[in-house]
């Protein structure tokens, strides 16, 4: 089934054939054509449950093969205060502002996910970007929010950030909006839409958004306890939102095959309504999207689980070790979900041409529990792949290995000692292939005062986990 040619795809008001006169690009398609090859990759690096005494650091790393510092981190723009746990980050502008003249993608938004603490960075030198200011955790606690997650820039040049907890660290969560001065404009929603939040994406042309749940930020701090999830204490529950009123107008419980439902995406092209979320412990991937034949003739959100990956027994556990796919992400043509499974160590693409069965195309066995790739030019894996990044050519598969620290800690307690690392695969997409790239190793484990933690990716000039379009 074509996305563009979905029945009952409701649109907005949005003038569709607007002029690029703004950041980003026009439509999927021109970020794939118009776009080089990244030469540069931010990834959030940290010090948080490591040895080293030090604040956490935004890494710029070299991409580029004819360089003479290729995989190296080139600079480390230090932040002001330790502890902060630097987690996902993300722009000021991306492609759904195209049509707004004068705004530049040029901030990056970087919280800090244990402090709450909220950091600008202004890129315009993109190989050495400076911090331009800093929201402190009481601007913040004013709101009752806390434990920024993901930042999505908003059409207009507004930011909005999932909240996973109050003030106090317990639920409910919500969502920060910050005008484009970076300055706190208040509650996106009205309080009490939701109790658990983690990661969101919109569909402006549908008027719609998604969210999705983790936990209550003093649940997860501590690191993983069975007993959290034998309590209810963790997510397994979609929300599907109205995207003006910012109210959430349908529920989904994924039950006991939805376990928490990290990363959620939407298809790239603004037309469609179908979409991906990986649900972390119970190993699934569902598949998401609106039906228009629903009953009450409204039309009404569904999701499916399309994708399961099994539980592998090991000598060292005392029960079978689930997968933990961590992230996903969907290639800017719609052609393949790529995902990670933290625990098992893969990475792992599917032909997603029809959303509703995902069709396996590749895998790699690298790292973690059960990889086949123990080591890469003799540097030993601590860990599973983890954040994934995609070229927008589809071409290239980038990955880093921590989770969050505390986690990290129980399951690779390795990873605090010999830092993170950053590892590439090539990928063919007319054929559906992966290749590992053993000549491509980023070494936290090199940082000046001690190893480092690696963990979300972005490109300078858009990537495939922060750009939307109306």
């Amino acid at each position: 089934m074509s996305d563009a040619s979905t029945p009952g795809d409701v649109e907005s008001s949005h003038d569709h054939e607007h002029h690029h006169e703004g950041p980003g690009y026009s439509t999927p398609q021109a970020a794939i054509e118009e776009s080089g090859r990244e030469q540069l990759a931010y990834v959030m690096s940290l010090y948080v449950g490591t040895d080293v005494d030090a604040p956490d650091f935004v890494s710029v790393v070299d991409l580029d093969p004819d360089s003479d510092t290729y995989c190296e981190i080139v600079d480390r723009i230090e932040l002001p205060n330790r502890g902060d746990e630097l987690h996902h980050f993300g722009w000021n502008a991306c492609s759904s502002s195209c049509h707004v003249e004068g705004l530049e993608r040029r901030h990056l938004i970087v919280p800090g996910q244990r402090s709450s603490r909220i950091h600008v960075l202004d890129a315009q030198d993109r190989r050495n970007p400076e911090l331009e200011t800093v929201i402190e955790p009481e601007e913040v606690f004013e709101y009752d929010l806390s434990a920024p997650h993901t930042v999505h820039c908003i059409p207009d040049g507004e930011i909005l950030i999932s909240m996973l907890g109050d003030a106090d660290g317990e639920l409910p969560g919500g969502f920060l909006e910050l005008n484009e001065d970076f300055e706190i404009e208040g509650r996106w929603e009205p309080p009490g839409e939701i109790e658990m939040n983690y990661d969101y994406w919109y569909q402006p042309r549908q008027n719609v958004m998604v969210s999705s749940e983790w936990a209550a930020p003093k649940t997860y701090y501590p690191g993983f306890d069975l007993e959290d999830v034998e309590a209810g204490d963790y997510g397994q529950r979609l929300h599907f939102w109205d995207w003006e009123a910012g109210t959430v107008e349908q529920t989904i419980d994924l039950g006991e095959e939805g376990l928490i439902p990290l990363e959620v995406r939407f298809l790239h092209t603004p037309e469609s309504t179908h979409g991906f979320v990986g649900a972390a412990l119970s190993s699934n991937i569902f598949h998401f999207w609106r039906d228009e034949s629903a009953a009450d003739g409204d039309g009404a959100y569904r999701a499916e689980k399309v994708i399961d990956f099994e539980s592998r027994e090991h000598d060292d556990w005392d029960m079978p070790v689930p997968a933990l796919p961590t992230d996903i992400l969907i290639s800017m043509d719609d052609r393949y979900l790529f995902g990670s499974n933290w625990l098992h160590g893969e990475v792992w693409m599917y032909d997603i041409s029809d959303p509703s069965n995902p069709r396996r195309a590749d895998s790699l066995s690298v790292g973690g529990t059960f990889g086949e790739v123990r080591e890469v030019q003799g540097r030993e894996l601590a860990a599973g792949p983890q954040m994934i990044q995609l070229s927008l050519d589809g071409e290239r598969l980038y990955w880093t290995t921590s989770l969050f620290s505390s986690w990290d800690d129980q399951f690779y307690p390795e990873e605090a000692e010999r830092g993170s690392v950053m590892l590439k695969a090539d990928v063919d997409p007319r054929k559906g292939t992966m290749k590992l790239d053993e000549d491509f190793l980023v070494d936290w484990g090199e940082c000046p005062a001690g190893p480092a933690r690696a963990h979300e990716i972005r490109w300078p000039d858009g990537d495939c986990t922060s750009d939307v379009w109306q």
